[in-house]
This record gives C-alpha cells, sequence and structure tokens, in this order.
C-alpha cells in the first residue's frame, strides 16, 4: 500500500510538473493567431473569381473575429470608419423599382468561385436568407428581423423628397456599409464589398419602403 501511495504521489507531481512545464511554454493568443491564420491560407487556392485577398481581414472584420466583443473605443472606431465608406446615391435618388428589388431579395446566387467574372456575374441580395420579407414565404432566415411593413411601420408614405425622411438615408446605409451602424453586424456589406451596384441598392430600397411594394402592403 505503502508503495503504491509512493507512486500515486510521485505520479501526481509529475503530471503536475509537466502541467507547468506546458504552461510555461504554450503559445501566446498572437501566436495561435498567427498559426490559425497560416492553416487558413495554406488551405485555401484561388480559383475563378475568389481570390486570396478575401482571407485579409479589415479592422472591423478582426475586431469581431475575437471570441469576446471588442472594446467599445475599437467598435466607435470600426463604425466610424465604415461610415465615411458609405457613398450616398447620386443626385439623391434612393428609391428603384420594387418589382426588381424583389427579384433580388429573392436571389441567393453570387460570389462564388464558380462564376467567371465579377463584373459578368449579377448578384443577388439574397435577404431570405437572414429575413422574412413576405408573410406568403414558408422558409426564410431568422438572423435578422422580419422586413415585412418595414416601410409601413416607419411611417413611409411619400417618397418625393427621400432626403427629408431619416429611415431612408439609415436604411441606405445600412445596406451599404452595415458595419456604420454596428461594428460587428452580420449584414452583408452589400454596397462597400461591391456584392451589389447602386441601382441595384436602389431596387432593395423600393422593396422595403415604397408604399406600393408588397412588403408594405
Amino acid at each position: 500500500m505503502q508503495t503504491t501511495h509512493r507512486f500515486r504521489i510521485a505520479a501526481a507531481a509529475l503530471v503536475a510538473a509537466i502541467a507547468v512545464v506546458g504552461c510555461a511554454t504554450a503559445p501566446s493568443p498572437a501566436d495561435l493567431d498567427k498559426q490559425a491564420d497560416a492553416m487558413i491560407r495554406a488551405s485555401f487556392r484561388e480559383q475563378g473569381i475568389a481570390k486570396l485577398d478575401r482571407l485579409d481581414q479589415d479592422l472591423g472584420q478582426k475586431a469581431c473575429s475575437s471570441a469576446t466583443p471588442p472594446p467599445e473605443a475599437v467598435a466607435q472606431q470600426v463604425e466610424a470608419e465604415a461610415m465615411a465608406t458609405i457613398r450616398w446615391p447620386q443626385g439623391g435618388n434612393y428609391i428603384g423599382d420594387w418589382r426588381v428589388g424583389e427579384r433580388l431579395a429573392q436571389n441567393g446566387r453570387g460570389m462564388t468561385w464558380t462564376d467567371s467574372s465579377a463584373a459578368t456575374s449579377a448578384n443577388g441580395a439574397q435577404c431570405y436568407n437572414c429575413h422574412q420579407v413576405d408573410k406568403k414565404e414558408i422558409s426564410f432566415g431568422t438572423i435578422g428581423p422580419s422586413l415585412w411593413n418595414y416601410g409601413k411601420l416607419r411611417g413611409v408614405k411619400d417618397l418625393a423628397d427621400p432626403a427629408s425622411a431619416p429611415i431612408i438615408q439609415y436604411t441606405w446605409g445600412k445596406l451599404w456599409n452595415s458595419k456604420a451602424y454596428s461594428a460587428c453586424s452580420n449584414m452583408p456589406r452589400f454596397g462597400h464589398a461591391r456584392l451589389l451596384d447602386e441601382q441595384q441598392i436602389r431596387d432593395v430600397m423600393a422593396l422595403l419602403l415604397d408604399p406600393k411594394s408588397p412588403v408594405n402592403q
């Protein structure tokens, strides 16, 4: 019994010593980040329009990839930098055709490696992936809030002077670069990332805000 007891004590001491050595030599979080980045880059190859620059993170992506939310000062910096990237519509024309916008909202195509050219492959807005857009839908994502009655609930009745309604400018900015309003937003940055062009964003705006749109019936 004494021999067994001494063995257990010795074994426990050895385990403790190994643990101490392990802690002393464990890589730092920065080293682990470098290792992870190297593994990701080693497993990714360019093909079609998918280039290696897709692996490069900007400030917002880096700040929001952490296991913990970014400090308030960093979040504010991310939002300020994102706000500065928003390109407001030419001529103050915010609203397009809701019929085209509806097709865009239901279109999930785009930005895949099989697309031959970013210039010739039109992207969809993929709204249904995260939102309910129409009450008739039976399948939709719930990451984002429902967009049903988006403009109606916010009192949008007249689009003759879009710039006079703060919600119209907000919606444009949110579509262009969502991180301007929430640093760690999961919403695609449609304008900033060139996922949609200016006219396509106008059409999605019409779907959300035009009183004639089925969204607002």
